[in-house]
């Protein structure tokens, strides 16, 4: 049998068994749209779903961010009462005798900046130095120099000059009549340091968050990176230290505490 002859009886049984098979009709209109119904019923149910699902979602994140923010305050609660309970040892011990008031220190270390506290009046800088590779840049390259944000005092006009220094670890802003703002990873280990005989630093609050006042002129100086030597800077003026979030600041040259908390109060 050739090949035509073979596919001529297989279309005939193909027709053949056309005839035998029940295929239903198409949908009626009322069937089609019944079926369209239930899908949109069951699409809408999955959206309230979805919807509910993200409300959690949201809530869980407000939770967390609640959460975040209560830490921090904890933290600087339980801060507030141990320096405030070495402050006041400080205080007797120091008012007690002459030899207590040469003799006693302590160090403190908050918001990158570690304060050494009593002892004798500590000698002032004689010669103001740099940060280590400190630079005067554009205010608005400072940020891609840095890995943290950077805020100004909007209280004040811009800046007269900006400068970054030891490798963008610390940005510094300067204004007219002294007013100077340093701003530095607060989570690292101390960046500066300042040496204080009396009077103790007043705990104060910048925003909700804690600091501290220290009142009249005092030695500040920059612990290195690399071998954590000590590098005297200058004599600082009053200064306002405190943490926001996880960058430390301080803020020199207010003349009085009220006035730098209120400028402190503007960064944005």
């Amino acid at each position: 049998m050739s090949s035509d002859e073979r596919f001529d009886d297989l279309e005939a049984e193909l027709r053949a068994l056309a005839g035998s098979l029940d295929v239903p009709a198409p949908p009626s209109e009322q069937v089609a749209a019944a079926v369209r119904a239930r899908l949109e019923t069951e699409r809408a149910g999955l959206e309230t779903e979805r919807a509910g699902l993200e409300t959690e979602r949201a809530g869980l994140e407000t939770e967390r961010a609640g959460a975040r923010g209560r830490r921090p305050a904890r933290r600087w609660r339980t801060r507030r009462r141990v320096v405030a309970a070495v402050l006041v040892a400080l205080v007797a011990v120091t008012a007690a005798t002459p030899q207590g008031r040469q003799a006693v220190t302590a160090v403190l270390r908050y918001a990158g900046i570690e304060l050494r506290l009593g002892g004798e009046t500590p000698a002032p800088v004689p010669t103001p130095a740099p940060l280590p590779g400190e630079r005067e840049v554009p205010a608005e390259e400072v940020a891609g120099q840095v890995a943290f944000p950077v805020r100004t005092l909007t209280a004040l006009r811009e800046p007269e000059r900006v400068t970054v220094g030891d490798g963008g670890r610390v940005v510094s802003m300067f204004w007219p009549d002294g007013i100077r703002l340093d701003q530095f990873d607060g989570r690292m280990e101390p960046f500066f340091f300042k040496r204080l005989g009396a009077p103790f630093p007043e705990e104060t609050e910048v925003d909700g968050v804690g600091g501290f006042w220290l009142r009249g002129s005092h030695p500040l100086g920059y612990i290195t990176r690399v071998n954590g030597e000590s590098v005297p800077l200058r004599q600082a003026g009053p200064t306002l230290i405190w943490q926001s979030g996880e960058v430390g600041h301080r803020l020199e040259g207010a003349p009085s505490m009220a006035r730098a908390v209120e400028l402190a109060g503007s960064l944005r």
